[in-house]
C-alpha cells in the first residue's frame, strides 16, 4: 500500500493536469428563456448536489461487465460486450478519488477524478482515456441515496451534446452504471450499460492501479 504522503503527491499531480487541461471547469448554466434553443433533455441538471461520502461505497475493486452501442446518434441496437476491472483509491477525507479502469480484451485503460466541492455541496467528475489522452469537460452531481446522477456538456464525434450518467448501488457488493447522450436536447439515447461486482482488492489491484498481470 502506496505511503500517505505519496498518495497524496499523486492527487497534486492529477489536480495540476486537471486545472492546466480544463482552465477549471464550471458547471453549464440553464437557461432562462424559453426558446426552441433553449430546450434541455428530461431531467437534465448541473444543479443536483450530494453529499461528501457519496462514493465510500465504490472505494476498492470491480470487476465490471459492459455493453456499449457499436454506433451511436444512428438509431442503432447492435451492442458490443466487454469486460474490465476498476481500481478507486480515496483521498482527502472522502472528498476525492480516482479510479482506474483496464480492460484486457483491449488493452484500453481509463482514469476518472472525483472532487466533492464543498460550498456547492457537488460532484465534480473528469474522465480520461488512454487511447485519446484528452480531459473530458466534467460532469456534476451527486447521490440522493442508493441513486446517483450526474450531468454535463461534451462533444461527440464534433456535435454538441448533453451528457448523463445514472449510478444504482444495488447492494453492497453489486452497482449498476448506465450513460446516455442528448443530440437533439429532447431525448436521451442510452449507450453503455455496466454491472459492476465488488472485487478483492489484494488480487485485482496493485498499491491502488490495476493489476494487468493478473488479467
Amino acid at each position: 500500500m502506496a505511503k500517505p504522503g505519496v498518495q497524496f503527491l499523486r492527487l497534486c499531480n492529477i489536480l495540476g493536469l486537471i486545472l492546466l487541461a480544463a482552465n477549471v471547469a464550471e458547471p453549464q448554466k440553464t437557461p432562462t428563456s424559453a426558446g426552441a434553443s433553449d430546450t434541455l433533455p428530461p431531467g437534465y441538471s448541473t444543479s443536483v448536489t450530494g453529499g461528501i461520502h457519496d462514493f465510500d461505497f465504490y472505494i476498492g475493486a470491480w470487476t465490471v461487465h459492459s455493453r456499449g452501442l457499436k454506433a451511436r446518434n444512428v438509431g442503432s441496437k447492435d451492442w458490443r460486450e466487454f469486460s474490465s476491472v476498476i481500481c478507486v483509491t480515496p483521498y482527502l477525507n472522502g472528498g476525492a478519488n480516482v479510479s482506474e479502469m483496464y480492460s484486457p480484451a483491449s488493452g484500453s485503460s481509463g482514469l476518472t477524478l472525483r472532487t466533492f466541492d464543498l460550498e456547492k455541496r457537488q460532484w465534480v467528475v473528469h474522465y480520461i482515456s488512454n487511447k485519446t489522452g484528452q480531459l473530458d469537460p466534467g460532469i456534476f452531481g451527486g447521490f440522493d441515496g442508493s441513486q446517483g446522477e450526474f450531468f454535463g456538456a461534451d462533444v461527440d464525434n464534433g456535435q454538441p451534446i448533453k451528457a448523463r450518467i445514472l449510478w444504482t448501488e444495488t447492494d453492497h457488493d453489486h452497482v449498476h452504471w448506465e450513460q446516455a447522450f442528448s443530440y437533439d436536447n429532447r431525448t436521451w439515447e442510452t449507450n453503455w450499460i455496466s454491472e459492476m461486482t465488488r472485487a478483492n482488492p489484494s488480487s485485482t489491484c496493485e498499491e491502488g492501479h490495476p493489476n494487468t498481470k493478473s488479467h
